[in-house]
């Protein structure tokens, strides 16, 4: 009987390699299987904002942050795409676009539009950030309303991109190490290249414990202005960020390096957020936001926020957020907001 039992097992065994041989992927332009049912989803953000900020009128009220929407999948389980779509904001317009090989945890390869590699808070979605926006450090640094006067490209750019994740270490086998490197063309989203020159940005990223990550990033490149002049654009960060069972921690500190001549001085900015879970629907966030023209604090900008996340389903999300400002640079540099943002996705 234990030997039929045996035979039976190896002719089960031999039968699953077979079958999985005969599935394996064969490349050719004949080929029409081996691809995913594409995702398609949307996401919607309004909101209403108080402030009494001279000049602002209590407004601006009601509004619509924005409406995007995306499909995503994957073909051969090892080529995946995604293409994003964005209303409200401004003009309708594509935000991403891209493929990426991604075979290996180790290296994979990206090519298209997509988020600039610069910050641990950027690559973000903004349903994970936690308050009502990204910091400060994010929109003068990273691409959405440089310091040098670029438009909001939301973060992104287009180029090629490598990253991995390496050393599985502990009882998880968690990744010690995460690394990007991007090539980019310097002018944003949906423009071609101005110049001669690429950006080049990239981070290195080590997770001693899982989900704590301790990373430094650099930016090295050119951006050409409306009327034709090269500024340069290099900076460096640093920073942490950790997320263990809906506990929130990130802090990161940015500034701009020999070259950026938009202030006499060299502009910094931080910031520190954290995020105490009170119930499985309401998450408290709470949040310093620093940005120093000339890294001076004469010309500094300093935020404290509260944000309470009512965070009702997965696809349904209130925000209540508190701000009060201190805008050095303005003649009246205190003023208080109150921001109410309502997330739903499908």
């Amino acid at each position: 009987m234990k030997k039929l039992l045996a035979i039976a097992a190896s002719i089960v065994l031999c039968l699953s390699a077979f079958a999985q041989e005969e599935a394996k992927a064969d490349y050719g332009y004949k080929q029409t299987g081996f691809m995913s049912t594409p995702k398609v989803g949307a996401y919607i953000i309004g909101s209403y904002k108080y402030s009494d900020k001279e000049g602002a009128n209590g407004g601006p009220g009601f509004g619509l942050r924005l409406i995007r929407a995306y499909v995503d999948g994957s073909i051969f389980g090892e080529f995946n795409y995604r293409v994003q779509f964005q209303a409200g904001g401004g003009t309708p317009h594509v935000k991403d676009y891209f493929i990426e090989w991604a075979r290996f945890k180790e290296f994979s390869v990206k090519m298209g539009q997509f988020k600039r590699a610069f910050t641990f808070e950027n690559p973000m979605n903004p349903w994970d950030v936690g308050v009502g926006d990204f910091s400060l450090l994010v929109q003068k640094f990273a691409g959405m309303g440089d310091r040098l006067g670029e438009a909001n490209m939301g973060g992104r750019d287009q180029g090629i991109q490598i990253q991995g994740d390496l050393l599985p270490i502990g009882k998880d086998q968690h990744r010690l190490v995460h690394y990007q490197l991007g090539l980019y063309n310097g002018q944003g989203i949906n423009a071609v290249d101005a110049n001669k020159n690429k950006d080049l940005i990239g981070t290195i990223q080590f997770q001693p414990i899982k989900g704590l990550y301790v990373g430094a990033f650099g930016w090295k490149g050119t951006w050409t202005n409306g009327s034709g002049t090269e500024l340069k654009r290099e900076r460096v960060s640093a920073g942490l960020k950790y997320d263990v069972n809906n506990w929130t921690l990130r802090a990161e500190y940015a500034t701009a390096i020999g070259g950026e001549k938009k202030e006499s001085g060299a502009s910094d900015a931080l910031y520190v957020t954290a995020g105490i879970p009170v119930a499985d629907w309401l998450k408290i966030y709470v949040k310093w936001d620093e940005f120093r023209v000339d890294g001076t604090s004469a010309k500094s900008h300093d935020m404290y926020s509260a944000a309470a996340n009512f965070r009702l389903h997965k696809n349904l999300n209130f925000q209540l957020e508190y701000r009060h400002h201190n805008d050095r640079v303005l003649s009246s540099p205190n003023y208080n907001e109150i921001w109410l943002q309502t997330y739903i996705r499908w």
